[in-house]
């Protein structure tokens, strides 16, 4: 019986992390996790850009080539949507200092129930030290709190969003 429950957690695992995989993917293609994009041109092939060569004059045209300014720094604290989970709303806002997140605090946890209350507990300051380390919300799920993870992750996320970080 144990075993059949271990095994059954451990698929649980791997089709979250393939889930959280897709929705990463689909960040990284839309742009969305603040990585630098590039566009191209309608019916280009960035392949068949025609090649440069280094030599003084290129170098120094290219120094000489205007740049784009560098978007201000963003500072302030951002709140998260509230994200309805199966066991509670989940909400949380985040601290940006000159483009850095500097502090994560949960504004709603999950209170369905006394367990549900625990596991939010619980996994709230795993979580938030997670996301300081990695500076995104792209950070692993906590074992065991799947739904307050996914709540906590999708909020963090609107409120990088709104934050434009």
């Amino acid at each position: 019986m144990i075993a059949a429950a271990a095994a059954s957690l451990a698929v649980m695992g791997i089709g979250l992390e393939l889930g959280l995989t897709q929705i990463d993917a689909a960040q990284n293609l839309a742009g969305s996790n603040g990585a630098a994009t590039t566009a191209t041109p309608s019916g280009t092939d960035p392949a068949a850009a025609p090649s440069t060569t280094s030599s003084p004059d290129a170098a120094g045209a290219a120094a000489a080539a205007p740049t784009a300014a560098a978007p201000a720094a963003v500072s302030g604290t951002f709140a998260g949507s509230v994200v309805q989970t199966r066991f509670g709303n989940m909400q949380v806002s985040v601290t940006v200092s000159a483009g850095a997140i500097t502090d994560v605090t949960a504004l709603q946890l999950t209170n369905h129930d006394g367990r549900s209350v625990q596991i939010s507990n619980y996994a709230a300051p795993i979580l938030r030290s997670e996301v300081l380390s990695a500076q995104s919300a792209n950070v692993h799920s906590v074992s065991g709190a799947t739904y307050t993870s996914s709540g906590y992750l999708q909020s963090l996320q609107s409120a990088l969003d709104a934050a434009g970080v």
